[in-house]
C-alpha cells in the first residue's frame, strides 16, 4: 500500500492515541507488524510557542518507519507554517486531526469540532498541503453529531485539497467511544473518493479486521484502543489477512517479558519518574483478562522504580495468572 510516495509494508495501521502512542509503544507495535505507526497528537500552536513538551511528542526512531506525525489546531496560517517548520524532522507522513472528541480540544474549535466548519477545513488542508512536500493525511469521524454526519463531505474536501489518504472513525463526536461504530459511513466515504481510505472503529481481532475490509471496501484498517496492552494484535491480523492463520494469544511469560521490555524502554526514553508512572496504565491494559490480576494492578500503582517493577513482575506476576 502507498500513501503518497510512502510505501507501507502492509495495510494495518496503529491509530494515534493521546497518552498511549509515544515512541516506545510505537516501536513495539512496529516490531509486531504494524505497517504504519502514528504519534500522539501535537498542537500546532504549542510548536509555534516552542513548548518543550512537543519535542518528546515529535521524537522518532529509525526503527519505527514509516511513522506519521499528527498535528491539531484551527488556524490555517499557524498549522501550515508549523507544518513547514517541522517538515525536516524524520517523520514520513503528516496527519491532521479532525476526530479528537475531548472537550478541552473541541471547546477551542479543534479536533472533531472542525467538522462543523467545512470551509475552515478546506482552508487548513489546502494551505498545509501546499506548504509541505511530504504526504498529508487526515483522520475524521462520522460527524460531530448524528444530525451533522458529514464525513463524505469532509472526505471530498480533503481529496480536493490534495490530501493523500483519509482515516474514518465510524462514530460521531457525541458518541466518543461508546456504542457501535458505523462501518457503513466508511463504505460511503470509500465510494466517494479515489484516495486511500482507512477504516477505524471496533477492530479488535483478526476476524473483525477482515470484516471491515470486506464490508466497507476500505484500503487499510486502523487499530486504536484494542492495541493498548496488545501489540501482538498487529501480527495476528497480518497473519490472518495474508495467510488465513490465526496466531495464538501470548502466554503469561510473553506478556511479562513484553511488559518488562516496554518498561525499560519507557524509562530510557522519559526517565524513571515519568516512565514508571506512565507504565502503570500500560500494565493495567497488558494484564486485563488475566485471572486474579486486579491485585497486581493495585500493587503496580505503588511502584516507583524500575527495579521494584521488575521484581514485582518477575516474582509475582505468575502468581496472579
Amino acid at each position: 500500500m502507498k500513501i503518497g510516495n510512502v510505501v507501507l509494508e502492509n495495510n494495518i495501521i496503529l491509530a494515534p492515541m493521546a497518552g498511549v502512542t509515544d515512541l516506545p509503544f510505537r516501536l513495539l507495535c512496529h516490531e509486531q507488524g504494524a505497517g504504519l505507526v502514528c504519534s500522539e497528537m501535537v498542537s500546532a500552536k504549542a510548536i509555534y510557542y516552542h513548548n518543550k513538551n512537543t519535542n518528546v511528542l515529535m521524537a522518532t526512531d529509525p526503527g519505527e518507519h514509516p511513522v506519521s506525525l499528527q498535528l491539531f489546531g484551527s488556524d490555517p496560517d499557524v498549522i501550515s507554517e508549523m507544518a513547514a517548520r517541522i517538515e525536516e524532522q524524520p517523520f514520513d507522513i503528516l496527519d491532521f486531526n479532525l476526530g479528537c472528541p475531548v472537550p478541552k480540544v473541541t471547546r477551542n474549535g479543534e479536533g472533531s469540532a472542525l467538522m462543523q466548519n467545512p470551509g475552515l477545513v478546506e482552508k487548513i488542508l489546502t494551505k498545509t498541503v501546499r506548504a509541505i512536500h511530504k504526504p498529508m493525511t487526515v483522520k475524521i469521524r462520522k460527524g460531530f453529531s448524528e444530525a451533522e454526519a458529514n464525513a463524505v463531505e469532509i472526505a471530498r474536501i480533503a481529496e480536493n485539497s490534495g490530501v493523500a489518504a483519509i482515516a474514518v472513525h465510524g462514530r460521531t463526536r457525541e458518541q466518543y467511544y461508546s456504542g457501535k461504530a458505523d462501518w457503513d459511513v466508511i463504505r460511503q466515504v470509500k465510494e466517494a473518493v479515489k484516495i486511500p481510505v482507512i477504516g477505524n472503529g471496533d477492530i479488535d481481532s483478526p476476524q473483525s479486521a477482515r470484516r471491515m475490509l470486506e464490508e466497507t471496501g476500505c484500503d487499510a484498517v486502523m487499530i486504536g484502543r484494542a492495541a493498548r496492552g496488545n501489540p501482538w494484535l498487529f501480527g495476528q491480523i497480518r497473519a490472518y489477512l495474508s495467510e488465513g492463520r490465526l496466531l495464538p494469544d501470548p502466554d503469561g511469560d510473553e506478556v511479562r517479558e513484553m511488559m518488562l521490555r516496554h518498561a525499560r524502554m519507557q524509562v530510557a526514553f522519559k526517565g524513571e519518574y515519568t516512565g514508571i508512572r506512565e507504565m502503570r496504565a500500560h500494565i493495567s491494559w497488558y494484564t486485563a483478562g488475566f485471572p486474579n490480576s486486579s491485585r497486581l494492578r493495585r500493587e503496580v500503582n505503588s511502584v516507583e522504580t524500575l527495579d521494584a517493577l521488575e521484581l514485582l513482575l518477575n516474582e509475582q506476576f505468575c502468581a496472579y495468572q
